[in-house]
Protein backbone atom coordinates (compact mmCIF):
# COMPACT_ATOMS: atom_id res chain seq x y z
CA UNK A 1 0.00 0.00 0.00
CA UNK A 2 1.66 3.29 -1.31
CA UNK A 3 0.73 6.34 1.28
CA UNK A 4 0.11 9.71 0.64
CA UNK A 5 2.52 11.74 3.19
CA UNK A 6 0.40 14.86 2.86
CA UNK A 7 -2.82 13.00 4.85
CA UNK A 8 -0.48 12.12 7.76
CA UNK A 9 -0.39 14.56 10.03
CA UNK A 10 3.12 16.51 10.66
CA UNK A 11 4.21 14.13 8.90
CA UNK A 12 5.21 16.84 5.88
CA UNK A 13 6.70 18.99 7.61
CA UNK A 14 9.50 16.25 8.50
CA UNK A 15 9.54 15.90 4.51
CA UNK A 16 9.97 19.41 3.53
CA UNK A 17 13.67 20.53 3.32
CA UNK A 18 14.74 22.97 5.93
CA UNK A 19 16.00 25.95 4.65
CA UNK A 20 20.50 26.26 4.58
CA UNK A 21 22.00 29.47 4.92
CA UNK A 22 24.01 30.93 2.23
CA UNK A 23 26.60 32.09 5.12
CA UNK A 24 27.21 30.51 8.43
CA UNK A 25 25.97 32.91 11.60
CA UNK A 26 28.08 35.88 12.02
CA UNK A 27 29.57 34.66 15.63
CA UNK A 28 31.22 31.69 13.39
CA UNK A 29 33.21 34.11 10.85
CA UNK A 30 36.50 35.14 12.08
CA UNK A 31 36.75 38.40 14.45
CA UNK A 32 38.09 40.56 11.58
CA UNK A 33 35.24 40.22 9.51
CA UNK A 34 32.62 40.25 12.39
CA UNK A 35 30.74 44.00 11.61
CA UNK A 36 30.91 44.94 15.62
CA UNK A 37 34.59 44.06 15.96
CA UNK A 38 35.53 45.02 12.39
CA UNK A 39 34.36 48.48 13.47
CA UNK A 40 36.12 48.51 16.22
CA UNK A 41 39.69 47.58 15.32
CA UNK A 42 39.31 49.35 11.65
CA UNK A 43 36.31 52.10 11.98
CA UNK A 44 33.20 52.65 10.47
CA UNK A 45 34.18 53.85 7.29
CA UNK A 46 36.29 50.65 6.81
CA UNK A 47 32.34 48.78 6.82
CA UNK A 48 30.04 48.36 4.20
CA UNK A 49 26.45 49.87 3.97
CA UNK A 50 25.52 46.08 4.34
CA UNK A 51 27.39 45.62 7.63
CA UNK A 52 26.43 49.08 9.36
CA UNK A 53 22.42 48.43 8.86
CA UNK A 54 23.56 44.58 9.60
CA UNK A 55 24.89 46.41 13.08
CA UNK A 56 21.56 48.37 13.25
CA UNK A 57 19.20 45.15 12.86
CA UNK A 58 21.23 43.10 15.29
CA UNK A 59 20.06 40.08 14.49
CA UNK A 60 18.83 38.37 11.51
CA UNK A 61 15.72 35.39 10.92
CA UNK A 62 15.87 31.84 10.66
CA UNK A 63 16.85 32.00 6.98
CA UNK A 64 19.12 34.99 6.60
CA UNK A 65 21.95 36.34 8.76
CA UNK A 66 22.17 39.73 9.96
CA UNK A 67 24.29 40.74 6.94
CA UNK A 68 22.30 38.60 4.57
CA UNK A 69 19.00 40.85 5.71
CA UNK A 70 20.45 44.01 5.35
CA UNK A 71 21.73 43.61 1.45
CA UNK A 72 17.98 42.20 1.07
CA UNK A 73 16.79 45.48 2.60
CA UNK A 74 19.70 47.35 0.69
CA UNK A 75 18.80 45.43 -3.19
CA UNK A 76 15.01 46.60 -2.70
CA UNK A 77 16.33 50.26 -2.44
CA UNK A 78 18.88 49.81 -5.00
CA UNK A 79 21.68 50.35 -2.66
CA UNK A 80 20.48 54.08 -2.57
CA UNK A 81 20.68 55.65 1.24
CA UNK A 82 18.47 58.24 0.09
CA UNK A 83 15.93 55.83 -0.99
CA UNK A 84 16.16 53.87 2.02
CA UNK A 85 14.78 57.10 4.57
CA UNK A 86 11.95 57.35 2.39
CA UNK A 87 10.85 54.11 3.71
CA UNK A 88 8.83 54.30 6.74
CA UNK A 89 7.82 51.63 9.59
CA UNK A 90 5.29 49.78 7.82
CA UNK A 91 7.68 49.97 4.70
CA UNK A 92 10.64 47.92 7.02
CA UNK A 93 8.52 45.96 8.96
CA UNK A 94 7.41 44.13 5.42
CA UNK A 95 10.76 42.06 5.51
CA UNK A 96 10.74 39.08 7.79
CA UNK A 97 12.73 39.17 10.49
CA UNK A 98 12.50 43.07 11.01
CA UNK A 99 10.03 44.34 13.63
CA UNK A 100 9.08 47.47 15.22
CA UNK A 101 12.06 48.27 17.75
CA UNK A 102 14.51 47.54 14.50
CA UNK A 103 12.65 49.45 12.06
CA UNK A 104 12.55 52.35 14.52
CA UNK A 105 16.08 51.96 15.24
CA UNK A 106 16.74 52.47 10.93
CA UNK A 107 14.78 55.32 10.38
CA UNK A 108 16.41 57.11 13.65
CA UNK A 109 19.79 56.37 12.54
CA UNK A 110 19.21 57.62 8.70
CA UNK A 111 17.40 61.14 10.11
CA UNK A 112 20.92 61.88 12.86
CA UNK A 113 22.96 61.15 9.74
CA UNK A 114 20.50 63.15 7.69
CA UNK A 115 20.68 66.08 10.24
CA UNK A 116 24.50 65.93 10.71
CA UNK A 117 24.88 66.79 6.63
CA UNK A 118 22.74 69.76 7.48
CA UNK A 119 24.80 71.28 10.26
CA UNK A 120 28.28 72.59 9.57
CA UNK A 121 31.48 72.76 11.62
CA UNK A 122 31.45 75.55 14.25
CA UNK A 123 34.88 76.95 12.42
CA UNK A 124 33.38 76.87 8.97
CA UNK A 125 29.91 78.31 9.35
CA UNK A 126 30.65 81.16 6.65
CA UNK A 127 28.43 81.13 3.75
CA UNK A 128 29.78 83.05 0.82
CA UNK A 129 28.31 81.48 -2.25
CA UNK A 130 25.33 79.03 -3.45
CA UNK A 131 27.05 76.15 -3.45
CA UNK A 132 27.49 76.12 0.25
CA UNK A 133 23.56 77.10 0.60
CA UNK A 134 22.72 74.19 -1.28
CA UNK A 135 25.28 71.73 0.76
CA UNK A 136 23.45 73.35 3.92
CA UNK A 137 20.10 72.83 3.07
CA UNK A 138 20.38 69.96 0.23
CA UNK A 139 19.69 67.39 2.83
CA UNK A 140 16.98 69.02 4.71
CA UNK A 141 15.36 69.62 1.07
CA UNK A 142 15.98 66.65 -1.06
CA UNK A 143 13.68 64.17 0.63
CA UNK A 144 10.79 66.42 0.35
CA UNK A 145 7.68 65.70 -1.35
CA UNK A 146 6.44 69.24 -1.01
CA UNK A 147 8.01 72.74 -1.33
CA UNK A 148 9.41 74.70 1.86
CA UNK A 149 11.20 77.54 2.33
CA UNK A 150 14.52 78.48 3.72
CA UNK A 151 16.21 81.21 5.06
CA UNK A 152 19.76 81.98 6.37
CA UNK A 153 20.44 84.46 8.34
CA UNK A 154 24.09 86.39 8.17
CA UNK A 155 26.23 88.91 9.59
CA UNK A 156 28.12 91.39 7.62
CA UNK A 157 31.11 88.92 7.22
CA UNK A 158 28.84 86.26 5.98
CA UNK A 159 28.80 84.13 9.17
CA UNK A 160 25.91 82.41 9.01
CA UNK A 161 23.77 83.31 12.47
CA UNK A 162 20.72 81.16 11.98
CA UNK A 163 18.86 79.28 9.32
CA UNK A 164 14.87 78.59 9.69
CA UNK A 165 12.05 77.20 7.85
CA UNK A 166 9.57 79.75 6.96
CA UNK A 167 7.15 78.38 4.79
CA UNK A 168 5.92 74.85 3.74
CA UNK A 169 3.54 74.12 1.28
CA UNK A 170 1.76 71.95 -1.46
CA UNK A 171 3.68 70.15 -4.58
CA UNK A 172 4.08 73.60 -6.54
CA UNK A 173 4.16 76.51 -4.43
CA UNK A 174 4.38 77.75 -0.75
CA UNK A 175 3.28 81.09 0.36
CA UNK A 176 6.30 83.22 1.92
CA UNK A 177 5.57 85.81 4.36
CA UNK A 178 7.86 88.71 4.07
CA UNK A 179 6.63 89.78 8.06
CA UNK A 180 8.44 86.43 9.22
CA UNK A 181 11.09 86.83 7.30
CA UNK A 182 12.10 90.06 8.19
CA UNK A 183 10.84 89.51 11.97
CA UNK A 184 13.46 87.20 12.35
CA UNK A 185 16.52 88.87 10.52
CA UNK A 186 15.85 91.81 13.17
CA UNK A 187 15.87 88.87 16.16
CA UNK A 188 19.19 87.50 14.61
CA UNK A 189 20.68 91.23 14.35
CA UNK A 190 20.94 89.94 10.49
CA UNK A 191 22.60 92.09 7.74
CA UNK A 192 22.04 89.66 4.71
CA UNK A 193 19.72 86.80 4.17
CA UNK A 194 19.96 84.22 1.93
CA UNK A 195 16.81 82.55 0.55
CA UNK A 196 16.41 78.79 -0.26
CA UNK A 197 13.69 77.08 -1.22
CA UNK A 198 12.99 73.52 -3.40
CA UNK A 199 11.42 72.25 -6.49
CA UNK A 200 9.75 69.07 -6.05
CA UNK A 201 9.27 68.08 -9.61
CA UNK A 202 13.14 68.30 -10.01
CA UNK A 203 13.15 71.66 -12.29
CA UNK A 204 15.76 74.22 -11.58
CA UNK A 205 13.43 76.73 -13.50
CA UNK A 206 11.99 80.11 -11.07
CA UNK A 207 8.19 80.25 -11.67
CA UNK A 208 6.77 83.54 -11.45
CA UNK A 209 5.94 83.25 -8.09
CA UNK A 210 9.74 82.70 -7.10
CA UNK A 211 10.40 85.25 -9.25
CA UNK A 212 8.33 87.99 -7.76
CA UNK A 213 8.88 86.67 -4.05
CA UNK A 214 12.63 86.87 -4.63
CA UNK A 215 12.09 90.66 -5.62
CA UNK A 216 9.48 91.59 -3.10
CA UNK A 217 11.95 90.27 -0.19
CA UNK A 218 14.60 92.46 -1.94
CA UNK A 219 12.96 95.58 -2.13
CA UNK A 220 11.59 95.21 1.47
CA UNK A 221 15.39 94.27 2.45
CA UNK A 222 16.22 97.73 0.89
CA UNK A 223 14.10 99.50 4.02
CA UNK A 224 16.15 97.74 6.80
CA UNK A 225 19.24 98.05 5.25
CA UNK A 226 19.22 93.77 5.49
CA UNK A 227 20.84 92.61 2.06
CA UNK A 228 19.13 89.72 -0.25
CA UNK A 229 22.53 87.93 -1.24
CA UNK A 230 20.77 85.14 -3.49
CA UNK A 231 17.60 82.74 -4.07
CA UNK A 232 18.61 79.10 -4.67
CA UNK A 233 16.51 76.83 -5.96
CA UNK A 234 17.50 73.17 -5.02
CA UNK A 235 16.25 69.95 -7.03
CA UNK A 236 17.21 66.07 -7.55
CA UNK A 237 18.74 67.73 -10.70
CA UNK A 238 21.25 70.58 -8.90
CA UNK A 239 20.29 73.83 -7.83
CA UNK A 240 19.84 77.24 -9.68
CA UNK A 241 20.74 80.50 -8.07
CA UNK A 242 19.60 84.17 -9.05
CA UNK A 243 22.35 85.63 -8.20
CA UNK A 244 24.93 83.50 -10.85
CA UNK A 245 21.75 83.51 -13.78
CA UNK A 246 21.76 87.55 -13.23
CA UNK A 247 18.64 87.76 -12.13
CA UNK A 248 19.08 89.25 -8.98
Amino acid sequence: MIVNPTFLPGISNYLEPKPKRVLPPIHEWSEDDQPRKKLVKKGARSLSQAELLAILINCGNTKQSAIELAQEILLSCNNNLSDLSSMNVEDLTKFHGIGYKKAVTILASLELSRRKQSQLPSKKNVITCADDVASLLRPLLEDQFYETFYVLYLNHANKLLHYSCISSGGLTSTTVDPRMVFQEALLQKATRIMLCHNHPSGSLRPSNADVNITHKLKAGGKLLDIEVLDHVIVSSEGHFSFKEDGML
